[in-house]
């Protein structure tokens, strides 16, 4: 009777173990500590600074369009590029050194300024060399999307979004969303800086990842999602999972001991 109740206790720790909480599985839980700010939240989501390898979407417009077309990229590389595509042949890819190639204005450094400080810029150059103010020119520099790599417990692959602010959680679900068997508690969002790279973590299940530094993506981020333990054990996800697989593989145990012993 004892190894019974032995055998039936062992059987409901395993359960309990191996299937998933929903704590673990839902995104944003509020706690005990309390929300910042609007003001604290954005104050934490410091503007980009360009770095090198990014690739930016410039336009200059002004009162006479024929002479902006010499500043105008017009998709000499491929006529039936769209999207992504086009902006590999049209957009300013930041080289080595920081630097961006503009028709007639040549290298322009623009390592670690912000997108405004390099309108700016380009702005006061053309006011400087070609334009005068009557000329209204108008001078627009983004980002030519956020460019992101997704692996581990998530749709794994690279990943672009047109916008510029991404959020973490904007980003996971444009790649398909985190697994049940993902670990949002620990997801890992490796970020380079022009000193290297770093490795960054966030818990994605409290609402305080609102607050935190790294809640929004950045160019170039790797976000990794690690499985949880339950993985490693295949047992499942839910309680009934759980019990079935530990059901097959005591039957098959049982049913193994009983033909050894009748032999």
């Amino acid at each position: 009777m004892r190894r019974i109740i032995l055998f039936c206790i062992t059987i409901l720790c395993l359960s309990a173990f191996s299937c998933i909480s929903t704590k673990k599985l839902s995104y944003l839980q509020k706690d005990k500590q309390t929300i910042d700010s609007i003001a604290k939240i954005h104050r934490l989501n410091k503007p980009y600074r360009i770095q090198v390898g990014d690739l930016l979407s410039i336009r200059v417009k002004a009162l006479d369009q024929d002479i902006m077309g010499m500043f105008n990229p017009v998709n000499e590389g491929n006529l039936n590029a769209t999207g992504e595509e086009r902006m590999y042949y049209d957009g300013f890819a930041v080289d080595d050194h920081g630097n961006i190639r503009v028709p007639t204005l040549g290298n322009i450094n623009v390592l670690g300024y912000t997108s405004e400080e390099i309108r700016q810029k380009i702005e006061q150059l053309l006011l400087r060399d070609y334009f005068k103010k009557e000329a209204n020119i108008f001078v627009t520099v983004k980002l030519a999307g956020i460019r992101y790599t997704t692996i581990g417990e998530i749709g794994a692959g690279s990943q672009v979004i047109y916008k510029e602010k991404v959020t973490i959680m904007e980003a996971i679900a444009n790649a398909g969303g985190i697994t049940d068997l993902g670990d949002r508690e620990h997801v890992k969002i490796l970020r380079q800086y022009p000193s290297g790279e770093e490795l960054h973590q966030i818990d994605l299940t409290s609402l305080q990842a609102i607050n935190n530094p790294f809640y929004y993506i950045q160019p170039n981020d790797l976000i990794m999602v690690d499985p949880l333990p339950q993985k490693a054990l295949g047992a499942g996800t839910t309680g009934l999972e759980s019990f079935r697989t530990i059901g097959t593989v005591i039957s098959l145990l049982s049913t193994t001991i009983l033909l050894f012993t009748r032999l």
